[in-house]
């Protein structure tokens, strides 16, 4: 790993000097490397939390601006979340501020009004600090060449965790175009958690550039273990309630704490039962995507004033923001990725060579095993993460309506343009064609529509808009984050605005039942204008409201490390209770092994049950319960239902499994999902997603907003139409490909296959075994209708009439 260069090898500016003296810092080499290579056209920083590098990557930025010289946008920051671009506005307007430098800064996010956006366009500050979405609109103005003239530099903050997604994507296409406009362009990617640097470098440098990576000084090691407590924790759920009384003992030692959750719902439940416990009434927020600006401001506010003594979460508060005092962190529940555990460590003693304090607190007996493992990465600093696929073509369809709006373009050199990001380097020009051909005329079955028909080419060659006012929906659509239907949650009386549900969760209410919302238990009054209308009501017992959130997979490593402590002959690392219940799976069956499939078959409760240990994580053991179920129905053993975890998929049904070989023929399983999608919901579901990208279906229009169901409807007759009248159209093929890398996690199940390569312990035994009982009690167990459930209604039908004397 290449070290910075030492602190003298660029000396700072006189001004410069005295203001670190003033504050009796001194340059970190890290910071002074930025410095000496701030030339450089590609350049990566990764430095831990805490270790000054959002100001190593603008020190270069402030030291030429100093003389007030340059005129217009000097530095784009883009960051992924709009509350740390107004964060690092603030941190950085006190150095501004303190040096007298002649340099103004703004941010642009969805926040900022339509007066001050005009104005940037017209009059850009010297620094911008923006997010993907915003930079994408930004480029589809006719006067962009204009506004990023005089661009040098942008900063991309936090790239690791915009490079896992579509906003990526775009990001770096947006990019690509910024590039054009300011062939000069020097870029800057900031990080603190990277498994993969060469990976993340060869997406921020235009390809083929090569991209020079600076490592800072990764400074302590964090203090974090598990969470003792004297209740082993239950078999199943992950609500996490046994030991709240422990960490409100922790909250109480420190001064701040974050409370992180992997979902909305389970922060919800956990802040909700929190509080309930708290008898000495400490100042408790809770902070989560689907609640109001309003609430999340006023508990970011308070985060800053150091007036809250611990903060339930979830990933809004995972980034670089720098709120308050923040000396602990707690993770209620498996981690499930060693790099976002590390992401969220950070939060705690947010200095340099500080170490950071976290406690990990398993949700059920499982997640013990689960947390020892992560604890062993995060030690060994052995970070997870997926290789990075081919760039998405529905966000390349969308790109190629955001270069339109901006005015004519050239095909070849647009195509030129894209293949200078690294995730489309090896895209081929008759992808690229496919992509404007449907961006053109909506493709085959739907060039006949004049709503499709959005772009001409010219007698000279050169492609515009058909009609400059689609520019408008264009704009109104640009974005890859596809959030849930959701609608407001407002009180009846004050119109308060709480936050956001589910629309299909709001569907479900009736009048009187209650629910939770940021911490409070509500009644549901009525629904009026997509907006539900509900009273306090403290008394009741509520309901979860159905937040969406994100529910995180196991990784693959984290997974194979699970695996390979199964191998030990004991585990003095585990607590006792977790320690004699593999030892009991060992005695009773076996324990699954990394390069072996384990499938157990036991009777329990009159019915057959299958249990496949294929640890492919919850979408692949999901899919992987409906596929299999679909093959046992043709196969005559009636399956009835199946529930998946991270690890496991257990099935019932009315007939034992013999054989499970034709179950797992590669080839098999591959036709079993591919003829399972075709009649689910998934496909509809993912094709609803991208069709939004690619602006085939447009949500926002400038009447309204269209609803979910509205968007849901239109969405599944065009798939259905296109099914049937273009089974090759673009958007089908873009489904396909977003379906298997996404919702159903087909690649980790070839993953499964590909290491166990036919090996399978097939261990049949009369009762339930240790490792499967947690199973039979966890929720979300999904109902097979087929001929299993026929018979069984068959089989009590004829009952009824033999009790009758009917027979």
């Amino acid at each position: 790993m290449p070290a910075a260069p030492k602190p003298d090898a660029t000396p700072l500016p006189p001004r410069f000097e005295r203001w670190f003296s003033g504050r009796g810092w001194s340059v970190h080499p890290h910071q002074a490397a930025m410095l000496e290579q701030a030339g450089a056209p590609a350049l990566m920083l990764i430095a831990p939390t805490g270790g000054g590098k959002t100001l190593a990557g603008f020190l270069p930025t402030l030291v030429e601006l100093a003389e007030g010289l340059h005129k217009g946008l000097h530095t784009l920051y883009v960051s992924p979340l709009k509350a740390l671009a107004a964060d690092i506005r603030r941190n950085l307007t006190v150095p501004v501020q303190e040096m007298d430098l002649p340099i103004r800064i703004e941010d642009r996010t969805g926040d900022t009004g339509s007066a001050a956006k005009r104005r940037q366009r017209a009059d850009p500050p010297h620094i911008l600090l923006t997010t993907p979405e915003s930079l994408a609109l930004l480029t589809s103005y006719e006067d962009a060449p204009r506004m990023f003239a005089g661009l040098s530099r942008v900063i991309v903050d936090e790239i690791h965790a915009l490079a896992e997604s579509k906003r990526g994507d775009q990001l770096m296409l947006a990019l690509s175009r910024l590039q054009a406009m300011a062939p000069g362009l020097r870029r800057v990617g900031l990080s603190a958690t990277v498994e993969d640097p060469a990976a993340l470098a060869a997406q921020l440098a235009p390809a083929p550039a090569p991209c020079e990576i600076l490592y800072a000084d990764p400074g302590p090691d964090p203090d974090i273990e598990m969470l003792q407590v004297d209740a082993p924790p239950p078999w199943a759920g992950g609500g996490a309630a046994y030991a709240i009384p422990r960490v409100l003992e922790e909250v109480k030692k420190h001064r701040t704490t974050l409370i992180f959750h992997n979902t909305r719902a389970q922060a919800e439940i956990f802040f909700h039962n929190l509080w309930l416990a708290n008898d000495e009434s400490l100042p408790i927020g809770i902070h989560h995507g689907a609640l109001s600006r309003e609430a999340r401001q006023k508990v970011e506010a308070a985060m800053v004033a150091g007036s809250l003594r611990a903060i339930v979460c979830t990933g809004t508060l995972d980034l670089g923001i720098d709120w308050g005092d923040v000396d602990l962190v707690i993770q209620v529940g498996a981690p499930k990725n060693v790099k976002k555990l590390v992401q969220r460590i950070g939060r705690a003693n947010h200095r340099y060579n500080a170490p950071s304090k976290a406690l990990l607190v398993p949700a059920n007996r499982f997640e013990v095993v689960e947390c020892v493992a992560a604890l062993e990465a995060v030690k060994a600093r052995d970070l997870d993460g997926d290789p990075k696929g081919p760039g998405p073509r529905d966000v390349l369809c969308q790109h190629i309506l955001i270069r339109a709006c901006a005015g004519p373009f050239e095909a070849d050199a647009l195509y030129d343009e894209v293949r200078t990001v690294g995730a489309y380097r090896t895209l081929t020009r008759a992808a690229f064609d496919a992509c404007l051909e449907f961006c053109a005329t909506g493709g085959y079955a739907l060039r006949a529509y004049d709503r499709w028909q959005r772009l001409l080419q010219r007698a000279d060659g050169q492609w515009q808009l058909r009609d400059p006012r689609a520019s408008r929906d264009i704009r109104m659509n640009i974005g890859t984050i596809q959030s849930t239907d959701l609608v407001k949650v407002r009180m009846r009386r004050g119109q308060q605005l709480l936050g956001e549900v589910e629309e299909e969760f709001a569907a479900t209410l009736t009048p009187g039942e209650t629910f939770l919302i940021g911490g409070q238990i509500v009644r549901y009054d009525s629904l009026k204008e997509m907006t539900v209308l509900v009273s306090p009501n403290p008394d009741r017992t509520p309901r979860i409201a159905a937040f969406m959130g994100t529910k995180f997979a196991t990784s693959t490593q984290l997974s194979a490390r699970i695996l390979r402590m199964f191998r030990q002959d004991d585990w003095p690392e585990l607590p006792g209770h977790t320690r004699d219940w593999l030892r009991l799976q060992r005695d009773v069956s076996k324990l699954p092994e990394g390069d072996r499939l384990l499938i157990e078959s036991f009777p329990h409760d009159g019915r057959a049950h299958t249990c496949v240990y294929g640890f492919a994580g919850r979408n692949a053991q999901q899919t992987l319960g409906l596929i299999l179920t679909h093959r046992m129905e043709a196969l005559g053993l009636n399956p009835l239902g199946f529930v998946a975890t991270d690890y496991a998929t257990l099935i019932w049904g009315l007939e034992p499994l013999d054989d499970p070989a034709p179950l797992f023929d590669p080839g098999a399983l591959r036709e079993g999902l591919e003829v399972w999608l075709q009649g689910n919901a998934v496909m509809k579901r993912t094709f609803k997603a991208s069709a939004n990208i690619a602006q085939l279906i447009q949500r926002n229009t400038p009447q309204a907003k269209k609803t979910g169901r509205q968007s849901a409807f239109s969405s599944d007759i065009l798939y259905d139409t296109l099914v049937k009248y273009d089974p090759d159209h673009l958007m089908l093929q873009i489904t396909a490909e977003e379906a298997l890398r996404g919702l159903v996690d087909f690649g980790r199940i070839e993953e499964m296959l590909s290491r166990t390569a036919g090996r399978v312990d097939h261990v049949v035994l009369d009762r339930v075994t240790p490792l499967a009982a947690p199973l039979l009690l966890e929720p979300g167990r999904v109902p097979v209708q087929g001929r299993g459930r026929e018979r069984l209604v068959e089989e009590q039908a004829a009952r009824m009439l033999e009790e009758a004397g009917l027979a």
